[in-house]
């Protein structure tokens, strides 16, 4: 995830996720919001296509034609595929031109150093001139207008594709934090895995995905949804349909969901006395494609006790708050120095 400041002037947030790239242009907004997904040709090695025309051959390829995530959890799982996947995104807000850039880069609080090294390096590789990074619970933050600069406590849940990022940040920093392999692919799994496990039923992550976005929640619903889903059964081969309900794909996701929640407690559990007392008053915002679960709000304020909220736009969170680092990349030129000579200070907001 990234912003680009062209040297024409005109300024670029790119969001480079691990289910979805979003494209934000300062005077714009969004202009590109695709899944982040490439389709290549393995004779050959070309790319055949980008984003959601990749997403749309998902399970539905030729022998010769693979459409890949390539990244995992919120870090580069294919170098290659992910510089190719960058640089389509530059070119198509560019018309074509590959500009040199600044870039800040939004990774995982969690990323190691030769996780920190490889997303840098792919940057340079599209284009960019020089790298920058902020980590994601931040710039979630910072796009939800938390008041991440001021000496009060402000706490953050950016569920996302592939990870879960929780911090509680004051003074334009990050005091406590947990970053778990836990996302919306993890929940797509656990439904695939009910749906074969109790009916013999296989269906794919895409039909899972569906079923989860249809009826899926994390708390009790006022009125109990159901979902058709397909796939091939095991037995005989052949194509089958069933419906399944809210109650039973709750109880699916019942393992990432308590994951999840778990890295909150955590969190809080390792938050200072005063910062935490500020946390009860002000409550938990959530943030993310993950927040858009039926009843997550509602399922964490029962097991935390605090207020939970969810973000105005839990999507555009993360590249929102990138756009505004744009204005400061002094402080994260030297925060990237001192995280490189290992004292890792995270500060943003603060000169």
């Amino acid at each position: 995830m990234g912003v680009f400041r062209l040297f024409t002037g005109r300024e670029l947030a790119v969001d480079l996720g691990t289910a979805n790239s979003l494209v934000f242009v300062r005077g714009e907004g969004v202009v590109v919001f695709e899944p982040s997904v490439v389709a290549i040709d393995e004779r050959t090695g070309d790319v055949h296509a980008v984003g959601e025309d990749a997403r749309r051959m998902i399970g539905r390829t030729p022998a010769t034609i693979r459409a890949i995530r390539p990244l995992r959890h919120g870090v580069i799982a294919d170098f290659e595929m992910t510089e190719q996947m960058l640089r389509y995104f530059i070119r198509k807000v560019g018309g074509g031109r590959l500009p040199l850039a600044h870039v800040v880069l939004c990774v995982p609080s969690g990323i190691t150093k030769v996780e920190r090294q490889a997303v840098e390096e792919a940057t340079l590789g599209a284009g960019a001139r020089a790298v920058y990074l902020i980590e994601e619970p931040m710039a979630a933050a910072v796009g939800a207008a938390l008041p991440v600069a001021e000496a009060q406590g402000s706490m953050v849940v950016d569920i996302g594709g592939g990870t879960t990022e929780v911090a509680v940040i004051s003074l334009g920093g990050i005091v406590a934090s947990q970053s778990i392999k836990v996302g919306g692919y993890e929940m797509d799994e656990a439904v695939a895995k009910h749906v074969q496990g109790t009916y013999g039923l296989l269906i794919g992550e895409e039909t899972a995905e569906q079923a989860k976005l249809e009826a899926g929640s994390a708390w009790e619903l006022d009125s109990e949804l159901d979902a058709t889903v397909a796939g091939r059964d095991l037995q005989t081969g052949l194509l089958r349909r069933i419906d399944v309900g809210s109650e039973e794909l709750r109880r699916a996701l019942e393992r990432p969901v308590q994951r999840i929640v778990d890295a909150v407690r955590t969190t809080l559990e390792s938050t200072p006395p005063e910062l935490a007392a500020d946390v009860s008053d002000r409550g938990i915002v959530l943030a993310g494609g993950g927040a858009l679960l039926r009843g997550m709000d509602r399922r964490l304020a029962s097991e935390t006790g605090l207020q939970v909220a969810v973000a105005e736009s839990p999507l555009t969170c993360v590249v929102l708050g990138a756009g505004a680092a744009l204005d400061e990349l002094e402080s994260l030129k030297r925060a990237g120095s001192e995280a490189r000579r290992g004292r890792g200070q995270r500060r943003f907001g603060r000169r």
